[in-house]
Protein backbone atom coordinates (compact mmCIF):
# COMPACT_ATOMS: atom_id res chain seq x y z
CA UNK A 1 0.00 0.00 0.00
CA UNK A 2 1.51 3.47 -1.24
CA UNK A 3 1.99 5.84 1.50
CA UNK A 4 -0.56 9.03 1.26
CA UNK A 5 0.76 12.01 -0.16
CA UNK A 6 -1.74 13.85 2.09
CA UNK A 7 -4.84 13.32 4.14
CA UNK A 8 -8.16 15.57 3.55
CA UNK A 9 -8.88 17.44 6.71
CA UNK A 10 -11.78 16.26 8.56
CA UNK A 11 -14.05 19.07 7.65
CA UNK A 12 -17.56 18.88 8.52
CA UNK A 13 -19.57 15.98 10.24
CA UNK A 14 -19.16 12.50 10.92
CA UNK A 15 -22.17 10.09 10.31
CA UNK A 16 -21.74 6.71 12.68
CA UNK A 17 -24.10 4.23 11.12
CA UNK A 18 -24.44 1.17 13.35
CA UNK A 19 -26.32 -1.99 12.26
CA UNK A 20 -27.52 -2.98 15.75
CA UNK A 21 -28.78 -0.13 18.51
CA UNK A 22 -28.84 -2.27 21.32
CA UNK A 23 -26.27 -2.56 24.79
CA UNK A 24 -23.04 -1.59 22.59
CA UNK A 25 -23.89 0.69 20.21
CA UNK A 26 -25.69 3.07 22.67
CA UNK A 27 -23.74 2.72 25.82
CA UNK A 28 -21.23 4.15 22.39
CA UNK A 29 -23.35 6.82 21.90
CA UNK A 30 -24.39 7.70 25.53
CA UNK A 31 -20.57 8.02 26.43
CA UNK A 32 -19.60 10.17 23.00
CA UNK A 33 -22.60 12.71 24.03
CA UNK A 34 -21.20 12.45 28.10
CA UNK A 35 -18.02 13.23 27.13
CA UNK A 36 -18.53 16.07 24.94
CA UNK A 37 -20.68 18.01 27.91
CA UNK A 38 -18.14 17.76 29.58
CA UNK A 39 -19.30 15.02 31.87
CA UNK A 40 -17.26 12.64 32.20
CA UNK A 41 -13.64 11.15 30.48
CA UNK A 42 -13.03 8.95 27.20
CA UNK A 43 -11.42 6.27 29.36
CA UNK A 44 -10.36 3.33 27.08
CA UNK A 45 -10.04 5.36 23.99
CA UNK A 46 -6.81 5.16 22.14
CA UNK A 47 -8.13 8.38 20.02
CA UNK A 48 -8.94 10.49 22.49
CA UNK A 49 -6.16 9.66 25.71
CA UNK A 50 -3.53 7.89 24.02
CA UNK A 51 0.07 9.80 22.68
CA UNK A 52 2.38 8.59 20.08
CA UNK A 53 6.08 8.83 20.45
CA UNK A 54 8.08 10.81 17.33
CA UNK A 55 11.72 10.53 17.07
CA UNK A 56 14.29 9.74 19.85
CA UNK A 57 13.43 9.54 23.38
CA UNK A 58 15.50 12.34 24.29
CA UNK A 59 13.32 14.82 21.76
CA UNK A 60 10.32 14.98 24.12
CA UNK A 61 7.94 14.69 21.95
CA UNK A 62 4.87 12.70 22.48
CA UNK A 63 1.93 14.34 21.19
CA UNK A 64 -2.01 12.96 21.69
CA UNK A 65 -2.77 10.87 18.75
CA UNK A 66 -6.37 12.99 18.38
CA UNK A 67 -3.49 16.05 17.76
CA UNK A 68 -1.16 14.09 15.44
CA UNK A 69 -2.88 13.21 12.88
CA UNK A 70 -6.44 14.40 11.57
CA UNK A 71 -9.71 13.18 13.82
CA UNK A 72 -12.80 13.96 13.50
CA UNK A 73 -14.17 16.06 16.75
CA UNK A 74 -16.41 14.59 18.70
CA UNK A 75 -18.46 17.78 18.56
CA UNK A 76 -18.79 16.96 14.82
CA UNK A 77 -20.44 13.13 15.14
CA UNK A 78 -23.98 12.33 14.57
CA UNK A 79 -25.12 8.99 14.99
CA UNK A 80 -28.04 6.56 13.12
CA UNK A 81 -28.40 3.01 12.87
CA UNK A 82 -30.72 -0.22 12.33
CA UNK A 83 -32.13 -2.69 14.69
CA UNK A 84 -34.58 -5.34 14.41
CA UNK A 85 -36.57 -3.72 17.30
CA UNK A 86 -38.56 0.06 17.02
CA UNK A 87 -36.84 1.45 20.31
CA UNK A 88 -35.23 4.71 20.39
CA UNK A 89 -31.57 4.64 21.32
CA UNK A 90 -32.75 5.94 25.17
CA UNK A 91 -35.34 2.83 25.22
CA UNK A 92 -32.95 0.28 23.92
CA UNK A 93 -30.06 1.49 26.08
CA UNK A 94 -32.68 1.96 29.66
CA UNK A 95 -33.17 -2.29 28.35
CA UNK A 96 -29.78 -3.06 27.98
CA UNK A 97 -28.93 -1.85 31.69
CA UNK A 98 -25.83 -1.37 30.79
CA UNK A 99 -25.44 2.74 31.98
CA UNK A 100 -26.77 3.57 35.99
CA UNK A 101 -29.77 6.04 36.24
CA UNK A 102 -27.92 9.10 36.39
CA UNK A 103 -26.01 8.67 33.75
CA UNK A 104 -28.65 7.80 31.46
CA UNK A 105 -30.10 10.69 32.50
CA UNK A 106 -28.05 13.35 31.31
CA UNK A 107 -28.17 11.58 27.81
CA UNK A 108 -31.61 10.88 27.92
CA UNK A 109 -32.68 14.20 25.65
CA UNK A 110 -30.19 13.03 23.12
CA UNK A 111 -30.36 9.43 23.08
CA UNK A 112 -34.13 9.91 22.39
CA UNK A 113 -33.80 11.96 19.20
CA UNK A 114 -32.05 8.82 17.68
CA UNK A 115 -34.18 6.24 16.28
CA UNK A 116 -33.11 2.82 14.45
CA UNK A 117 -33.81 2.37 10.96
CA UNK A 118 -35.76 -0.87 10.08
CA UNK A 119 -33.77 -3.72 9.90
CA UNK A 120 -32.39 -6.49 7.21
CA UNK A 121 -32.79 -9.60 9.19
CA UNK A 122 -33.41 -13.31 8.89
CA UNK A 123 -34.31 -15.38 12.35
CA UNK A 124 -32.31 -18.30 10.07
CA UNK A 125 -29.23 -16.64 11.01
CA UNK A 126 -29.67 -15.64 14.56
CA UNK A 127 -31.78 -18.28 15.95
CA UNK A 128 -32.67 -16.68 19.27
CA UNK A 129 -33.61 -13.28 18.49
CA UNK A 130 -37.08 -12.28 17.42
CA UNK A 131 -37.18 -9.15 15.51
CA UNK A 132 -40.40 -6.82 14.98
CA UNK A 133 -38.41 -4.16 13.21
CA UNK A 134 -37.78 -5.34 9.87
CA UNK A 135 -37.73 -4.48 6.37
CA UNK A 136 -39.66 -6.59 3.40
CA UNK A 137 -38.03 -6.62 0.19
CA UNK A 138 -38.45 -9.43 -3.30
CA UNK A 139 -34.97 -10.04 -2.39
CA UNK A 140 -31.61 -9.81 -0.83
CA UNK A 141 -30.57 -7.63 -3.44
CA UNK A 142 -33.59 -5.51 -3.03
CA UNK A 143 -32.92 -5.37 0.86
CA UNK A 144 -29.29 -4.02 -0.07
CA UNK A 145 -31.01 -1.04 -2.17
CA UNK A 146 -32.92 -0.40 0.32
CA UNK A 147 -30.24 -0.04 2.41
CA UNK A 148 -28.38 1.82 0.16
CA UNK A 149 -31.19 4.34 0.55
CA UNK A 150 -31.09 4.55 3.76
CA UNK A 151 -27.74 5.71 4.11
CA UNK A 152 -28.07 8.05 1.02
CA UNK A 153 -31.17 9.76 3.11
CA UNK A 154 -29.34 9.67 6.49
CA UNK A 155 -26.11 11.65 4.95
CA UNK A 156 -28.93 13.96 3.48
CA UNK A 157 -31.03 14.47 6.50
CA UNK A 158 -28.32 15.26 8.52
CA UNK A 159 -25.86 16.83 6.40
CA UNK A 160 -23.04 14.61 6.98
CA UNK A 161 -19.99 15.00 4.87
CA UNK A 162 -18.66 11.66 5.59
CA UNK A 163 -19.79 8.27 7.03
CA UNK A 164 -18.32 5.20 8.64
CA UNK A 165 -20.47 1.99 9.28
CA UNK A 166 -19.38 -0.53 12.35
CA UNK A 167 -21.62 -3.53 12.88
CA UNK A 168 -22.50 -3.47 16.54
CA UNK A 169 -25.73 -6.13 16.01
CA UNK A 170 -25.67 -9.89 17.18
CA UNK A 171 -23.59 -12.95 15.58
CA UNK A 172 -24.82 -14.70 13.28
CA UNK A 173 -24.56 -18.42 12.52
CA UNK A 174 -21.84 -19.89 11.32
CA UNK A 175 -20.49 -20.20 7.41
CA UNK A 176 -17.94 -20.95 5.23
CA UNK A 177 -16.90 -19.19 2.31
CA UNK A 178 -18.61 -20.68 -1.20
CA UNK A 179 -18.53 -20.04 -4.55
CA UNK A 180 -20.97 -17.43 -4.29
CA UNK A 181 -18.78 -15.04 -2.47
CA UNK A 182 -15.77 -15.43 -4.82
CA UNK A 183 -16.52 -12.62 -6.86
CA UNK A 184 -18.70 -9.82 -7.02
CA UNK A 185 -20.73 -10.94 -10.12
CA UNK A 186 -21.01 -14.20 -8.29
CA UNK A 187 -22.52 -12.58 -4.64
CA UNK A 188 -24.75 -9.90 -6.47
CA UNK A 189 -27.08 -13.11 -8.45
CA UNK A 190 -26.80 -14.65 -5.65
CA UNK A 191 -28.36 -11.72 -3.51
CA UNK A 192 -30.92 -12.05 -6.52
CA UNK A 193 -31.51 -15.73 -5.69
CA UNK A 194 -31.52 -15.32 -2.16
CA UNK A 195 -28.72 -17.70 -2.01
CA UNK A 196 -28.53 -18.95 2.01
CA UNK A 197 -24.98 -18.65 2.25
CA UNK A 198 -25.62 -14.61 2.08
CA UNK A 199 -26.34 -13.30 5.64
CA UNK A 200 -27.59 -9.90 6.18
CA UNK A 201 -24.31 -9.13 7.74
CA UNK A 202 -23.37 -9.20 4.03
CA UNK A 203 -25.75 -7.49 2.57
CA UNK A 204 -24.80 -4.41 4.97
CA UNK A 205 -21.69 -4.81 4.02
CA UNK A 206 -22.31 -4.54 0.47
CA UNK A 207 -24.02 -1.53 0.87
CA UNK A 208 -22.10 0.22 2.65
CA UNK A 209 -19.23 -0.52 0.02
CA UNK A 210 -21.50 0.52 -2.45
CA UNK A 211 -22.16 4.27 -1.20
CA UNK A 212 -18.74 4.07 -0.75
CA UNK A 213 -18.56 4.33 3.10
CA UNK A 214 -15.95 2.38 5.20
CA UNK A 215 -16.90 -0.81 7.13
CA UNK A 216 -15.70 -2.47 10.24
CA UNK A 217 -17.57 -5.43 11.35
CA UNK A 218 -17.60 -5.70 15.10
CA UNK A 219 -18.72 -8.94 15.27
CA UNK A 220 -17.07 -12.96 14.52
CA UNK A 221 -19.19 -13.23 10.83
CA UNK A 222 -17.87 -14.12 7.94
CA UNK A 223 -19.80 -11.09 6.69
CA UNK A 224 -17.02 -8.86 4.55
CA UNK A 225 -14.09 -11.28 4.84
CA UNK A 226 -15.09 -12.78 1.66
CA UNK A 227 -13.15 -12.10 -1.60
CA UNK A 228 -16.31 -10.72 -3.23
CA UNK A 229 -16.74 -8.02 -1.10
CA UNK A 230 -13.14 -7.56 -0.30
CA UNK A 231 -12.28 -6.92 -3.83
CA UNK A 232 -15.69 -4.58 -4.11
CA UNK A 233 -13.97 -2.41 -1.50
CA UNK A 234 -10.54 -1.96 -3.31
CA UNK A 235 -12.13 -0.91 -6.49
CA UNK A 236 -13.93 1.26 -4.75
CA UNK A 237 -11.39 2.52 -2.88
CA UNK A 238 -13.28 1.93 0.61
CA UNK A 239 -11.25 0.94 3.80
CA UNK A 240 -12.82 -2.21 5.40
CA UNK A 241 -11.88 -4.90 8.51
CA UNK A 242 -13.04 -6.61 11.16
CA UNK A 243 -13.63 -9.45 12.72
CA UNK A 244 -14.72 -9.07 16.35
CA UNK A 245 -14.24 -6.55 18.64
CA UNK A 246 -11.76 -7.89 21.22
CA UNK A 247 -13.23 -6.76 24.41
CA UNK A 248 -12.58 -9.02 27.69
CA UNK A 249 -11.17 -12.67 27.57
CA UNK A 250 -9.16 -12.62 24.14
CA UNK A 251 -7.33 -9.30 25.36
CA UNK A 252 -6.03 -11.02 28.21
CA UNK A 253 -4.94 -13.84 26.10
CA UNK A 254 -3.43 -11.70 23.83
CA UNK A 255 -1.26 -10.11 26.64
CA UNK A 256 -0.69 -13.26 28.02
CA UNK A 257 0.03 -15.85 25.38
CA UNK A 258 2.73 -13.08 24.12
CA UNK A 259 4.74 -13.41 27.41
CA UNK A 260 4.95 -16.66 27.46
CA UNK A 261 6.48 -16.92 24.30
CA UNK A 262 8.97 -14.53 24.81
CA UNK A 263 10.08 -16.28 28.07
CA UNK A 264 10.22 -19.82 26.53
CA UNK A 265 7.68 -21.06 28.85
CA UNK A 266 5.13 -24.00 27.59
CA UNK A 267 1.62 -24.66 27.92
CA UNK A 268 -0.31 -27.74 27.63
CA UNK A 269 -3.87 -26.28 28.14
CA UNK A 270 -6.41 -23.26 27.72
CA UNK A 271 -10.21 -23.53 29.52
CA UNK A 272 -11.97 -20.56 29.55
CA UNK A 273 -15.45 -20.20 30.24
CA UNK A 274 -17.64 -17.36 30.18
CA UNK A 275 -21.08 -15.93 32.00
CA UNK A 276 -23.07 -12.59 30.71
CA UNK A 277 -26.49 -12.54 30.50
CA UNK A 278 -27.35 -9.68 27.90
CA UNK A 279 -28.53 -9.99 24.33
CA UNK A 280 -25.22 -11.06 23.13
CA UNK A 281 -25.54 -13.89 25.96
CA UNK A 282 -28.79 -14.97 24.76
CA UNK A 283 -28.40 -15.06 20.67
CA UNK A 284 -24.47 -17.04 21.57
CA UNK A 285 -26.99 -19.93 23.20
CA UNK A 286 -27.97 -20.99 20.26
CA UNK A 287 -25.05 -23.45 19.11
CA UNK A 288 -25.04 -22.28 15.68
CA UNK A 289 -23.73 -18.27 16.80
CA UNK A 290 -21.73 -19.76 19.58
CA UNK A 291 -19.76 -21.48 16.70
CA UNK A 292 -19.25 -18.30 15.24
CA UNK A 293 -17.85 -17.01 18.40
CA UNK A 294 -15.86 -19.56 19.16
CA UNK A 295 -14.23 -20.01 15.76
CA UNK A 296 -13.10 -16.52 16.51
CA UNK A 297 -12.10 -17.16 20.05
CA UNK A 298 -9.61 -19.89 19.54
CA UNK A 299 -7.74 -18.63 16.81
CA UNK A 300 -5.66 -16.43 19.29
CA UNK A 301 -3.87 -18.32 20.97
CA UNK A 302 -2.60 -20.53 18.65
CA UNK A 303 -1.63 -17.81 16.03
CA UNK A 304 0.50 -16.22 18.97
CA UNK A 305 2.51 -19.24 19.68
CA UNK A 306 2.96 -20.69 16.07
CA UNK A 307 3.51 -24.76 17.31
CA UNK A 308 4.79 -25.28 13.98
CA UNK A 309 7.89 -23.50 15.25
CA UNK A 310 7.85 -24.85 18.72
CA UNK A 311 6.16 -28.42 19.05
CA UNK A 312 7.89 -29.13 22.21
CA UNK A 313 6.01 -25.70 23.60
CA UNK A 314 2.88 -25.55 22.32
CA UNK A 315 2.57 -28.55 19.76
CA UNK A 316 -0.20 -30.55 22.43
CA UNK A 317 -2.23 -27.93 23.37
CA UNK A 318 -5.61 -28.38 25.20
CA UNK A 319 -7.67 -25.56 24.29
CA UNK A 320 -11.64 -24.96 25.03
CA UNK A 321 -13.86 -22.33 25.30
CA UNK A 322 -17.73 -21.69 26.70
CA UNK A 323 -20.37 -18.92 26.58
CA UNK A 324 -22.97 -19.37 29.07
CA UNK A 325 -26.25 -17.71 28.79
CA UNK A 326 -26.58 -16.44 32.33
CA UNK A 327 -29.10 -13.74 33.10
CA UNK A 328 -28.85 -12.77 36.28
CA UNK A 329 -25.34 -11.31 35.47
CA UNK A 330 -26.81 -8.80 32.45
CA UNK A 331 -24.37 -6.90 30.36
CA UNK A 332 -21.67 -7.81 33.25
CA UNK A 333 -19.84 -10.32 31.70
CA UNK A 334 -17.52 -13.11 34.10
CA UNK A 335 -14.36 -14.66 32.18
CA UNK A 336 -12.25 -17.46 34.22
CA UNK A 337 -9.40 -18.98 32.50
CA UNK A 338 -7.98 -21.95 33.74
CA UNK A 339 -3.94 -21.96 32.16
CA UNK A 340 -2.09 -25.11 32.66
CA UNK A 341 2.05 -23.74 31.46
CA UNK A 342 4.81 -25.83 32.54
CA UNK A 343 8.72 -24.35 32.92
CA UNK A 344 11.93 -25.46 33.40
CA UNK A 345 12.43 -29.51 32.96
CA UNK A 346 9.06 -29.81 32.85
CA UNK A 347 7.97 -28.74 36.05
CA UNK A 348 3.40 -27.36 36.09
CA UNK A 349 2.35 -24.62 36.84
CA UNK A 350 -0.73 -23.13 36.90
CA UNK A 351 -2.37 -19.85 36.00
CA UNK A 352 -5.88 -18.32 36.87
CA UNK A 353 -7.97 -15.32 35.62
CA UNK A 354 -11.32 -14.39 36.49
CA UNK A 355 -12.31 -11.33 34.63
CA UNK A 356 -15.47 -9.42 35.60
CA UNK A 357 -15.84 -7.02 33.30
CA UNK A 358 -18.29 -4.95 31.27
CA UNK A 359 -18.60 -6.16 28.23
CA UNK A 360 -20.21 -2.40 26.32
CA UNK A 361 -17.82 -0.66 28.95
CA UNK A 362 -14.99 -2.31 26.89
CA UNK A 363 -16.58 -2.28 23.48
CA UNK A 364 -18.15 1.26 23.37
CA UNK A 365 -14.53 3.10 22.88
CA UNK A 366 -13.33 0.84 20.55
CA UNK A 367 -16.34 1.41 17.85
CA UNK A 368 -15.36 5.18 18.43
CA UNK A 369 -11.71 4.48 17.63
CA UNK A 370 -12.51 2.36 14.87
CA UNK A 371 -15.40 5.20 13.60
CA UNK A 372 -12.19 7.85 13.71
CA UNK A 373 -9.85 5.66 12.32
CA UNK A 374 -11.74 4.52 9.39
CA UNK A 375 -12.76 7.59 8.53
CA UNK A 376 -8.85 8.75 8.57
CA UNK A 377 -7.89 5.94 6.31
CA UNK A 378 -10.73 6.93 4.11
CA UNK A 379 -9.68 10.34 4.24
CA UNK A 380 -6.03 9.41 3.51
CA UNK A 381 -6.89 7.36 0.01
CA UNK A 382 -6.14 3.77 2.01
CA UNK A 383 -8.65 1.52 0.85
CA UNK A 384 -9.32 -2.85 1.39
CA UNK A 385 -8.12 -4.14 4.59
CA UNK A 386 -7.04 -2.22 6.88
CA UNK A 387 -5.04 -4.30 9.07
CA UNK A 388 -2.99 -1.71 10.62
CA UNK A 389 -6.56 -1.91 12.78
CA UNK A 390 -5.89 -5.69 13.85
CA UNK A 391 -5.34 -4.29 17.58
CA UNK A 392 -9.28 -3.85 18.11
CA UNK A 393 -10.34 -7.52 16.58
CA UNK A 394 -10.30 -10.95 18.06
CA UNK A 395 -10.22 -12.19 14.46
CA UNK A 396 -7.72 -9.96 12.64
CA UNK A 397 -8.64 -10.12 8.82
CA UNK A 398 -5.53 -9.63 6.54
CA UNK A 399 -4.04 -10.47 2.98
CA UNK A 400 -4.93 -13.75 2.20
CA UNK A 401 -0.89 -15.08 1.67
CA UNK A 402 -0.22 -13.70 5.32
CA UNK A 403 -1.26 -15.16 9.01
CA UNK A 404 -3.07 -12.92 10.85
CA UNK A 405 -1.00 -10.98 13.83
CA UNK A 406 -3.00 -11.23 17.21
CA UNK A 407 0.23 -10.21 19.65
CA UNK A 408 -1.48 -6.92 21.12
CA UNK A 409 1.70 -5.63 21.40
CA UNK A 410 3.23 -5.82 17.95
CA UNK A 411 -0.91 -4.85 16.76
CA UNK A 412 -0.07 -1.55 19.09
CA UNK A 413 3.38 -1.10 17.47
CA UNK A 414 1.96 -1.60 14.22
CA UNK A 415 -0.99 0.51 14.52
CA UNK A 416 1.43 3.70 15.58
CA UNK A 417 4.05 3.10 13.10
CA UNK A 418 0.81 3.24 10.27
CA UNK A 419 0.24 6.69 11.88
CA UNK A 420 3.41 8.22 11.36
CA UNK A 421 4.14 6.70 8.08
CA UNK A 422 0.60 8.24 6.81
CA UNK A 423 2.01 11.81 7.63
CA UNK A 424 5.82 11.46 7.13
CA UNK A 425 7.75 10.79 10.42
CA UNK A 426 10.20 8.17 11.17
CA UNK A 427 9.72 5.11 12.19
CA UNK A 428 10.40 3.35 15.48
CA UNK A 429 12.09 -0.12 15.65
CA UNK A 430 12.91 0.53 19.45
CA UNK A 431 16.27 -0.63 18.17
CA UNK A 432 17.93 2.07 20.29
CA UNK A 433 22.07 1.86 19.51
CA UNK A 434 21.91 5.94 18.63
CA UNK A 435 21.67 6.64 22.02
CA UNK A 436 24.78 4.47 22.65
CA UNK A 437 27.02 5.44 19.36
Amino acid sequence: MRRPVSVAPPKGKLGILTPGMGAVSTTFMAGVELVRRGHSVPVGSLTQMGTIRLGKRTDGRTPKIKDFVKLAKLEDLVFGGWDVFPDDAYQAALKAGVLDAKDLAKAEKFLKTIKPMKAVFDQSYVKNLHGTHIKKGKNKFDLAQQLREDIRDFKKKNKCDRLVMVWCASTEVFLKPEAVHKTLESFEKGMKENHPAIAPSMIYAYASIAEGVPFANGAPNLTVDIPALEEFARTKNVPVGGKDFKTGQTLIKTVLAPAFKARMLGLSGWFSTNILGNRDGEVLDDPGSFKTKEESKLGAVEHILQPELYPELYGKIYHKVRINYYPPRGDNKEGWDNIDIFGWLNYPMQIKVDFLCRDSILAAPIVLDLALFFDLASRAGMRGIQEWLSFYFKSPMCAKELYPEHDLFIQLMKLKNTLRWMVGEDLITHLGAEYYD
